[in-house]
């Protein structure tokens, strides 16, 4: 993130240790890839978007695994930074 603000950069970390902490077996890592800041989203709004590197160990996952652990990290970002999911 060349060039973002220290609150950009505290959010965007905040966002991606609530994604990582969601499920810490599963969840290998947490890249945040583009920041949005702009009139469109509503004063004082970022739309932070992140890719989340999954490495399960004991199984192949199915997709209801997948559905649910999507939800667990969607869950826990909007439980500790408050962010939720852009529709």
């Amino acid at each position: 993130m060349p060039c973002a603000s220290a609150e950009t950069s505290a959010a965007a970390g905040s966002l991606s240790r609530a994604a990582a902490a969601a499920d810490r077996n599963l969840i290998a890592g947490v890249t945040v890839f583009d920041v949005f800041e702009g009139e469109a989203l509503g004063f004082g709004k970022k739309s932070i978007a992140i890719e989340v590197a999954i490495q399960p160990q004991e199984k192949t996952l199915t997709d209801e695994d997948f559905e649910a652990l999507a939800a667990r990290i969607v869950e826990n970002v909007a439980k500790q930074t408050g962010g939720t999911l852009r529709s």
